[in-house]
């Protein structure tokens, strides 16, 4: 049987709440707004890989710890 190493959740302003997605290696999060996508992709494979995404030509992807020092403001995004 394949080990649950990451689990997700989702909730909404309309009280709406699916949670404990199991996930062995990724899981993704897809928001449409009209024709656009935002999607937040997170793999626990090797290192933790986070890939945020807004359309098709705005993208970053790092590990959590890249992430979290663009967020404190210790490195910027490329």
């Amino acid at each position: 049987m394949s080990e649950i190493r990451m689990t997700g959740e989702l909730r909404t302003d309309y009280d709406c709440e699916a949670t404990n997605f199991p996930a062995e290696r990724w899981g993704e999060a897809v928001f449409t707004i009209g024709d656009e996508e935002i999607v937040l992709e997170v793999s626990v494979e090797n290192d933790v890989i986070v890939a945020l995404m807004a359309g098709e030509d705005a993208v970053w992807k790092g590990t959590l710890t890249g992430l979290k020092q663009i967020l404190k403001g210790e490195i910027k995004a490329r």
